[in-house]
């Protein structure tokens, strides 16, 4: 056609806003997207305020830090989540600081989080082998209703947790990189790369999701030298964005630690700050080959820490291998029996390509699932996965069974037990009522001084979320908490350092003794807080002293209790008492500081502890690592308790009334006797350890006679 011709046809006629209006309207996912968010919204505000562990303990302070340079004023504020990469959780400062009720705030969240549903519904457009629109749409919304029931994610809503957050821009990834293997595109294999890129610097476990994206570029059908064009521009993208999201938090910790991407990496980086050791957290990481293939049915089943600390029971990954192994077996079948893969009769014209993308979703995820297994098994983490988990196990269960009825009452029923499982077998977050407050509502009582002072915070619960509402200028640090910090070293000289530079403002900051329930027992309070300040030759003035009352905050969220460290073979029970209510008002008490010279050099009685829990570490090096950590000290007009706690494992040890002990505080149950200190100390003890059914076991098995009465 010439220009002369071209200008004589006429342009499409615009449409009115009012027809794109009512296009939109009549658009499934349209509607689809508002469900979702009303799904979201109704789930977040009957939960109820979210004040988890993670929220209280870095979630508001890392936005907090992200805002304002905490460098040289903090340290270890959080404990070891301090200095992770803070950028995702500004908007949630952002909203809690905002002044607006914190229902308010937590709508605004679940609206930008039930985002994951919406692409769960795009996901699933692309692979469902349906040959109608209709059913190809009531399938992706299958898909994404089955993204829902998990309860995981359903915990999430309307809370602090970037795991949504993040988990949208992984999935968001993914459909692009599906899309490039339906119809072959470098913009959208660069554009995926991107995303994934910013997406694992912003929370690093998503680094698992990109690399295992690299399996759905093997299934983009083009030949092998553009395919490897496709897989470098992917890499390359990957990298880059990672460098630039990463690199202003990096700078920082290079200048202060010098790790870039401290606490993780330090075998590498070598950063004297922390252990020079992989850190690896085991909790939900699979023992055994058995346990790791039995892990799918394991999840479906309503029992604690299996992929999350509370149960969530979740049939999807059951229900998908199931479905995976029939279909398998079936087309193995018709191979037999007819040397050919017969074509589905109701597959529709595109039904190639759907198989295709099926086929490199379906690989990815295996990919996925076995990383994520080998790297943590946390199901948080794998939010992104468990979407995808869903669309697959309904295109799976779509094919397997070709006739439409059959396939809609088998997916029907299955969605039917997952939410049976939400209704019966699923532990849901404390629920705090919404009231018309603020999310953080903290209390600084009159006496407690208005100058900038050093907080040393005491407690397993780093306290930090207090931070903010502190008299500016003041710094703080979490002397002993998940991360103890000793008193001599890198650390102690980074903590002498403050403490002259605010001395004599220096205050010590710990839980009440008072229990929020007073049925349960507590350890906390001034009294340990005292044996933390120690190390740092200081002690608690009790004469000046203030209570911080946090409205709203909960119920105390505390990983010790007294049967842990009493040595006492038997857990003490909660006193039931009725008539005592139950407060949601958590109370810290801060406390002015006053020099207290600590002891040369170590006692006899500490000397010989660690010598005891030195050589445990040596016979049992898979359980308690890494290696050599601070020795902490709990004394009282009983005894004397010297402790360890393993980062990697969540076990703590301890030497005390003459036997070397350990719990898992995180799985609960009774301290283990291991061996008596004399034996060990000797060098005598056998000491046999290791891992059986998700739960760590030590004990000696020479000489026996040693154990005496024990």
């Amino acid at each position: 056609m010439t220009s002369a011709e071209g200008s004589l046809t006429l342009p499409p006629a615009k449409r009115s806003p009012l027809a794109l209006l009512a296009g939109a309207a009549a658009s499934p996912r349209l509607w689809t997207y508002i469900g979702c968010a009303v799904l979201a919204v109704v789930a977040s505000c009957l939960l109820g305020k979210d004040m988890n562990w993670d929220t209280l303990e870095y979630h508001f302070y890392a936005g907090f830090s992200a805002l304002h340079d905490r460098f040289g004023v903090d340290y270890f504020a959080a404990g070891s989540q301090s200095y992770f990469n803070p950028y995702v959780y500004v908007p949630f400062y952002l909203l809690a600081r905002s002044g607006l009720p914190a229902i308010a705030v937590a709508s605004i969240l679940a609206v930008v989080q039930s985002g994951i549903l919406w692409l769960t519904y795009e996901l699933a457009l692309q692979v469902v082998p349906a040959r109608d629109g209709r059913t190809r749409v009531a399938l992706a919304i299958c898909s994404a209703l089955f993204a829902f029931a998990n309860p995981i994610l359903l915990n999430l809503f309307g809370s602090s947790y970037a795991d949504v957050t993040t988990a949208e821009l992984v999935l968001g990834g993914w459909l692009l990189l599906l899309m490039a293997v339906r119809i072959p595109s470098a913009k959208y294999v660069v554009v995926a790369g991107l995303i994934l890129g910013a997406t694992s610097a912003l929370k690093l476990t998503n680094s698992v999701h990109a690399l295992s994206a690299g399996a759905l570029l093997l299934f983009i059908p083009v030949g092998w030298r553009a395919r490897g064009r496709y897989i470098a521009a992917f890499g390359a993208a990957l990298a880059l964005s990672f460098i630039l999201v990463c690199l202003p938090w990096s700078i920082s910790l290079e200048r202060h630690f010098g790790n870039p991407l401290f606490p993780l990496f330090n075998q590498i980086f070598r950063s004297p700050q922390y252990p020079m050791a992989r850190m690896l957290d085991y909790r939900f990481i699979p023992d055994s080959l058995a346990g790791a293939l039995w892990r799918p049915f394991a999840i479906a089943e309503p029992v604690f820490l299996v992929d999350d600390e509370s149960q969530s029971p979740d049939v999807r990954y059951a229900v998908l291998l199931i479905a995976a192994v029939l279909l398998l077996l079936y087309r193995a079948w018709r191979v037999y029996r007819r040397g050919r893969i017969a074509r589905n009769s109701d597959a529709g014209p595109d039904s190639g390509m759907e198989l295709r993308a099926l086929a490199a979703l379906g690989s990815g995820f295996l990919v996925d699932w076995i990383l994520w297994l080998t790297a943590s098994g946390n199901g948080r983490y794998f939010i992104a996965m468990a979407c995808v988990a869903g669309v697959l196990a309904v295109a799976l269960i779509y094919r397997l069974l070709s006739v439409p009825k059959i396939g809609a009452y088998a997916l029907a029923a299955v969605l039917g037990a997952q939410v049976l499982q939400l209704c019966l077998g699923t532990t849901y977050r404390d629920h705090i009522a919404w009231g018309h407050r603020p999310w953080f509502e903290v209390s600084l009582p009159a006496n407690l001084p208005q100058t900038p002072a050093l907080y040393l915070s005491y407690g397993v619960q780093s306290n930090s979320f207090v931070i903010p509402f502190l008299p500016p200028g003041s710094g703080f640090v979490n002397i002993a908490g998940d991360y103890p910090l000793a008193g001599s070293g890198a650390n102690g000289a980074a903590v002498a350092a403050l403490i002259q530079k605010y001395w004599p403002r220096v205050r010590v900051l710990a839980r009440d003794d008072r229990a929020q329930d007073k049925r349960l027992p507590v350890i906390s309070g001034m009294t340990a807080a005292a044996d933390a300040l120690l190390p740092f030759g200081l002690r608690p003035a009790t004469s000046d002293c203030s209570t911080i009352a946090i409205q709203d905050e909960g119920r105390q969220k505390l990983m010790f209790v007294h049967t842990q460290f009493t040595g006492k073979a038997h857990p003490v029970r909660p006193i039931p008492d009725r008539a005592v209510p139950e407060s949601s008002t958590g109370y810290l008490t801060t406390c002015s500081t006053l020099p207290n010279p600590a002891p040369v050099g170590q006692t006899p009685a500490e000397r010989k502890a660690n010598l005891a829990l030195d050589r445990l570490e040596d016979a049992c090096p898979r359980l308690f690592q890494p290696a050599r950590p601070v020795t902490q000290y709990f004394g009282d007009a009983r005894q004397d308790i010297w402790a360890r706690r393993y980062l990697n494992t969540n076990l703590t040890a301890w030497v005390t009334r003459g036997w070397v002990e350990f719990v898992d505080p995180i799985r609960g149950g009774m301290a283990t006797y291991v061996v008596p200190e004399s034996v060990i100390d000797s060098g005598g003890a056998r000491i046999l350890c290791g891992r059986l059914h998700e739960r760590y076991f030590a004990k000696a098995v020479r000489p026996a006679a040693a154990r005496g009465g024990r």
